[in-house]
């Protein structure tokens, strides 16, 4: 189980939210992404569900707040890429929607079920905020898939 001031597992996964000219996909890695500011990774269970499209959307609703903390977005789920393009696309999402394809770093966050309604490796819903330097400064999780995050908590926690 990963901690407050613990090293976040790097990770690399795929998107299909602005792929680069001429390809269907585009590769998002961690510490990459960390040298532009802290990052919140929110980990979801799937797209096209009510509480997690709320979720989505709500984190999108707050951007300017994120981005003015010099804070990037990334939601991450086990939807394939195409599926999460689309639900980005409904719901005008503007941040990158990461494919966790099997679920492992979902595993490696401490955050997959091993059983939800019959599916394994489905990501709990969870919140993490990552400094420039790697270190989890924040971390929310919960086993209840119907509880959405403080939104005001993790403004307030960048």
């Amino acid at each position: 189980m990963l901690n407050i001031g613990d090293k976040a597992p790097e990770f690399k996964l795929m998107t299909a939210n602005n792929p680069e000219e001429g390809k269907p996909l585009r590769e998002f890695k961690l510490s990459k992404a960390l040298e532009e500011g802290s990052l919140i990774v929110a980990f979801f269970p799937a797209s096209f569900t009510g509480v997690c499209e709320k979720e989505m959307c709500s984190f999108r609703d707050n951007l300017k707040a994120f981005e003015e903390a010099s804070c990037n977005v990334v939601g991450i789920s086990v939807d394939m890429p195409f599926a999460q393009k689309k639900f980005a696309e409904i719901n005008n999402i503007s941040f990158p929607l990461l494919s966790d394809l099997g679920g492992k770093i979902s595993q490696k966050y401490g955050v997959h079920y091993e059983d939800f309604i019959g599916l394994s490796g489905v990501s709990k819903r969870s919140v993490f905020i990552i400094n420039q330097n790697g270190e989890i400064t924040y971390k929310w999780i919960t086993e209840n898939p119907a509880i959405l995050p403080d939104y005001k908590e993790v403004i307030d926690s960048i």
